[in-house]
């Protein structure tokens, strides 16, 4: 048996064309701003700047790279909070992509470096009520 991993998800590195771009995007779209605890990682041009959500328990490392990677990250919400970011990412004028999984309802987008992003509620009858 495996030892427990009690804390969640610590961070997902996100592979980007422009660190310093890609927060700006981060920050407008997602509303994640830089982590001031680990700004200094930031000032090595191959380590990564840290943005995190508003209540810091989302954080991404965003890594500069000329490569072309793609990563997918899923963030949860309840089914009021899947209809405003579909909302919301319509306003940023994003291709958003809305798959019924049976069990959840997914909603795709990409960042401007081609990273896919998910936002999944497992509250799949209020979706469904909202789309008939």
């Amino acid at each position: 048996m495996a030892p427990k991993l009690s804390l969640g998800i610590d961070h997902v590195h996100v592979y980007v064309r422009s660190r310093s771009e890609a927060a700006a995007w981060y920050a407008e779209v997602l509303g994640m701003r830089r982590s001031a605890a680990y700004s200094a990682w930031a000032e090595d041009p191959d380590g990564p700047l840290t943005i995190q959500n508003e209540a810091g328990n989302v954080h991404l490392a965003l890594f500069e790279t000329a490569e072309g990677t793609t990563d997918v990250i899923a963030f949860g919400a309840t089914g009021a909070e899947f209809l405003a970011w579909q909302t919301h990412l319509g306003r940023h004028g994003l291709e958003l992509r809305i798959v019924d999984h049976e069990l959840a309802f997914s909603l795709y987008f990409d960042d401007p470096d081609g990273n896919t992003h998910e936002i999944t509620t497992y509250d799949v009858e209020q979706i469904r009520q909202r789309a008939e």
